[in-house]
């Protein structure tokens, strides 16, 4: 018995990015070998997301309220500097899909295909959308993960909470502390879980069904490869001063190769916390800025709704110039912050970028066709940009005000945290 306990203990205390990538490598091993097996091992991969997208909404919740609550009178946040970054990087990323395009044009194959989803008619109703999700019960949002709405009444508890007692607030951070630990507990068992998301995802799709949209495919990542290691690390130099890539490659492994296997940014919302607790951040920021980027900060949706646009324009033989292409980036932009807000993400919101240039909505909604074809590739990228650049630009802010530690680079272990 004590000798299984030690196995188990070896196991929680060991580096969880190393477990990872052998799950991954298990994971294809097993999906090559036995496709039969490989399906019933997605059981594992299932449950870890369900998990995780069962744990999120509540440690959001809690942490965000307790972190505000016992926050004291004239603690500097660094908000206003991280949402800054966001919406820079958000637009940045939009930007560089445009001139992908430019350089490396492409041309889809469109066939009629029927589309269940609605999309939105314009930036109005995704707005509209995003505005009733702030409002939305506090249970059915907690029920139905609508982040922006936890968001704001864990922010509107936390202020009401700084005028009670201490005994109250203590107990809300004694609440926050179990809901970490569960957290912890979940995370512990991502090999195994992503194990099974890889061996299911290559035995039931392979890579055949990808072959037709290679160019497009190497549009999108090679964006979104420019993003997470050319723009990001300049903008993160430029603000702290400092080589950014040990940083960087520091959160493309914590995090981003966890979300490219969940797809979920709101699922990989308990990996990043758990990041930047190991990183000594300031709990008081990532506590919100780390929800407030699963719902805005969206550099990858905003490729994607640019490349796939811009498929679209160039197959029909639309001419598109200089002053359109920046307008498509600012309503890339501007939608990408609002995806999470639409069902369907990113994809949904191609109509509504291609009507800028009078594309027909039947057209536009092959394009989102396409794209979900192309989404266990696209989909899982623009998650793992996403969800890691949350993390890099808190970082980045919280090193830039205190300039005075050392520079994160290597996060503790997950047992010492």
């Amino acid at each position: 018995m004590n000798q299984v306990a030690g196995i188990f203990k070896k196991i929680a205390s060991g580096s969880l990015v190393l477990q990872i990538l052998g799950g991954i490598i298990a994971g294809v091993i097993v999906a090559l070998a036995a496709p039969g097996a490989a399906n019933s091992a997605g059981l594992f991969g299932s449950l870890f997301v369900k998990a995780l997208k069962a744990v999120a909404p509540i440690l959001v919740f809690v942490i965000v309220a307790s972190s505000i609550a016992n926050q004291k009178r004239g603690a500097h946040t660094n908000m206003r500097s991280i949402i800054s970054l966001y919406l820079i990087g958000t637009f940045m990323a939009a930007l560089v899909a445009v001139t992908m395009s430019f350089l490396f044009p492409t041309d889809l194959t469109l066939v009629a295909t029927d589309t269940a989803a609605t999309p939105p008619n314009g930036i109005g109703e995704v707005l509209n959308t995003l505005l009733f999700k702030v409002v939305d019960n506090p249970i059915n949002a907690l029920a139905t993960g609508n982040f922006i709405g936890i968001l704001a009444w864990a922010i509107a508890l936390g202020v009401a909470f700084q005028h009670t007692g201490e005994g109250t607030k203590t107990i809300l951070n004694d609440i926050s502390n179990g809901v970490s630990s569960i957290v912890k507990l979940v995370i512990r068992f991502a090999p195994l879980g992503i194990f099974g998301l890889v061996a299911q995802t290559i035995a039931t799709t392979g890579f055949a069904a990808l072959a037709g949209y290679t160019h497009l495919l190497q549009v999108l990542l090679g964006s979104m490869l420019i993003i997470a290691l050319v723009v990001n690390p300049v903008i993160v130099f430029l603000k702290t001063k400092r080589n950014p890539y040990p940083l960087v490659f520091t959160c493309l492994r914590e995090s981003g190769v966890t979300a490219f296997f969940t797809r979920s940014s709101a699922a990989n919302i308990p990996v990043n916390m758990d990041l930047c607790k190991r990183l000594d951040l300031h709990e008081d920021t990532y506590s919100v800025s780390i929800p407030l980027g699963a719902t805005v900060n969206m550099g990858g949706a905003a490729i994607t709704i640019t490349v796939m646009t811009l498929a679209a324009v160039h197959t029909l033989g639309i001419q598109v110039d200089i002053a359109t292409a920046l307008l498509l980036s600012i309503i890339a932009s501007v939608s990408a912050c609002g995806a999470s807000g639409v069902a369907g993400g990113s994809l949904l919101l191609i109509p509504l970028a291609c009507s800028l240039f009078g594309v027909p909505n039947e057209i536009s909604m092959q394009v989102v066709a396409a794209g979900f074809i192309i989404g266990v590739i696209q989909d899982s990228a623009e998650t793992a940009l996403n969800s890691s650049t949350d993390v890099l630009f808190t970082a980045a802010s919280d090193i830039a005000a205190h300039k005075g530690i050392a520079a994160v680079t290597e996060p503790r272990t997950s047992a010492a945290a």
